[in-house]
């Protein structure tokens, strides 16, 4: 039975197979790779995935959700339709779309995969993606950080000389920096660092509220459908800017015009606190890595954001190197699980590769100076960047008089005071009572390439031993809430594949209506009711020709909006009507 790996985005998720004596990319439904992660609570309460959802987030905003791989790892929910989902919840259907697709090429059931996360993903959100994927109804015992999958396929490409490369993650919602050296069959992480909360959505929103600051509008204050509307259009904004050198946002409302001239230096002046967090972020995988830039041979650019012109050209600035592709950003990640997946399920035709990974934050535990000390502070135990698999063991004393027991109290950051940081568990071992640096207990701490901590601590002086593997239980499920939760979302129903070609027509028709001023609704709501009239019908061939007209005239109307929106003063004749028949 095939594994199959994962790269479940905060913008697209796609997924790959080793197949063939080499990673193949799985097409969807609609026959591309790039699958939205995008999730909408239709009307009949049945779940809609990828493009189909994705066309909702205007015209049904209160229905749908996108960018929750951001909210991995808390407690937040959203409310879709009056239901409420996790982000986990949200992410199980597009891992459980990705995997009907993976079936649906296959040809056979598929109950493993191998999952691609940040490399900056917390032990929590690490283990709310495996979470995720137990509710779509898949095994995935091994976690791959993207940057290591990234240069694990540009490895397997580029096997002639030995390379260290910074590898430049950026997606739609994170970003990733990682060292990387592969040399012989062995491609070894040397640091990592990132930002969870820093991606190309950003740059969307940097430039609505620019946009909405130079008109005298209130962002936050406008109803959620023209938020939505506007961060689309901001977004064909910063896309097309990414071959001319300058763009207009235009909006009209309510006979109002509002507008803003986009050129690429203007959006480094707006960006320029979303460059100062990149600038952090490299430079901190440089300092941990213990490399200077002019030790780097590539810079290896991956994820979909990195096409903007100003990011390669920042790269260039500061590092003074010019970003290589060596391969799609948008599928480079993918490719490289698929080749792992191949890996784990020990494929012959795959040459033996050894791939080393480091622990991207620093765990400890808390401790005190003194008993007059009531803020306790971090010890670190295993330092960020120590390659994994990797065991440390330290000693503790009583802080008190007569003391009786030892909490072990374990948490996960860099910040200096433990409040600060992410506690993950703790346990406690009894000790003799005896003056305070009497007693102690030797804790530690072992920490696996699959993520799993084990932490063992000991007294020698009563031989009390306990052992305990971490598992975060402030925002983990248990095994019982799991299997509950897996049985109630396996009882909703997720809109058919056989079916997404025409629902994503009428979810298009719906968008389009959203967005088109009133001289165009009328013409956007009549092939609606067209496409309707023909799908009632139940005819496949009436389908198929109104669905081909809908979508021409659909194509037309996207044409006509985006160079309104974006280029007012063309004259264009956008429409190329047929008859309805």
């Amino acid at each position: 039975m095939a594994i199959i790996g994962i790269d479940l985005g905060t913008t697209n998720s796609l997924v790959s197979v080793w197949k063939d004596g080499k990673s193949v990319l799985i097409p969807n439904s609609l026959g591309g790779f790039l699958t939205p992660s995008v999730v909408s609570v239709d009307e009949d309460g049945s779940i809609l995935v990828g493009n189909v959802a994705k066309e909702r987030l205007i015209s049904h905003p209160e229905r749908s959700a996108a960018s929750f791989k951001r909210l991995m790892g808390t407690s937040r929910k959203q409310n879709l339709g009056g239901q409420q989902f996790s982000p986990e919840e949200l992410s199980s259907f597009v891992l459980r779309r990705l995997k009907e697709d993976a079936q649906a090429y296959l040809g056979e059931p598929v109950t493993e995969a191998v999952i691609s996360v940040p490399a900056y993903f917390n032990d929590n959100q690490r283990f709310a993606t495996k979470a995720a994927a137990r509710l779509a109804g898949l095994h995935a015992e091994r976690l791959i950080n993207e940057p290591s999958a990234a240069a694990l396929a540009s490895r397997l490409n580029n096997t002639e000389k030995d390379q260290s490369f910074l590898v430049f993650d950026f997606g739609g919602g994170t970003l990733d920096v990682s060292v990387v050296d592969c040399f012989d069959n062995v491609i070894e992480i040397s640091a990592v660092a990132g930002d969870n909360h820093l991606g190309g959505n950003d740059f969307d929103q940097a430039i609505a509220r620019y946009f909405c600051q130079e008109n005298g509008i209130a962002f936050d204050l406008l109803p959620s459908v023209r938020q939505a509307a506007l961060l689309k259009q901001a977004e064909l904004c910063k896309q097309a800017l990414t071959e001319q050198p300058q763009v207009l946002l235009f909006q009209e409302e309510q006979e109002q015009k509002h507008s803003l001239l986009l050129t690429r230096e203007l959006l480094v002046r707006i960006a320029a606190p979303l460059f100062q967090r990149m600038n952090k972020v490299i430079a901190r995988a440089l300092s941990d890595s213990g490399r200077s830039i002019r030790e780097i041979d590539e810079v290896l650019l991956v994820g979909g954001s990195c096409r903007m012109p100003v990011v390669r050209a920042y790269l260039s600035h500061i590092l003074g190197i010019e970003p290589a592709e060596l391969g799609s950003p948008d599928t480079i990640v993918a490719q490289g699980v698929g080749v792992y997946a191949g890996i784990k399920a020990q494929d012959g035709e795959i040459r033996d590769i050894m791939m080393t990974d480091v622990c991207p934050f620093t765990l400890g535990i808390a401790s005190y100076n003194d008993e007059k000390d009531t803020r306790p502070h971090m010890s670190p135990m295993i330092e960020r960047n120590s390659v994994l698999p990797t065991s440390v063991e330290h000693s503790f004393y009583t802080l008190s008089d007569n003391q009786k027991a030892i909490t072990v109290r374990v948490y996960q950051g860099e910040a200096y005071y433990t409040e600060a940081n992410l506690k993950l568990g703790e346990l406690e071992v009894e000790v003799p009572p005896a003056p305070r640096g009497q007693e102690s207990v030797q804790v530690r701490f072992s920490y696996d390439i699959n993520g799993i901590l084990e932490v063992d601590v000991h007294n020698k002086t009563n031989g009390v031993h306990k052992s305990k593997v971490i598992l975060g239980e402030n925002t983990r499920l248990s095994e019982k809430e799991l299997q509950k939760r897996l049985s109630e979302l396996q009882k909703l129903k997720i809109h058919p594949m056989d079916r997404e070609e025409n629902r994503l027509v009428v979810a298009r028709g719906e968008r389009l209506f959203s967005e088109a001023g009133s001289e165009l609704r009328e013409r956007v709501g009549a092939y609606l009711a067209y496409f309707q009239r023909a799908l009632d019908s139940q005819s496949p061939s009436l389908i198929h020709h109104a669905r081909e007209q809908a979508n021409r005239f659909f194509d037309s109307v996207e044409r006509y909006l985006f160079d309104h929106q974006v280029f007012p003063g063309r004259d264009y004749e956008p429409f190329d009507e047929d008859e309805e028949d």
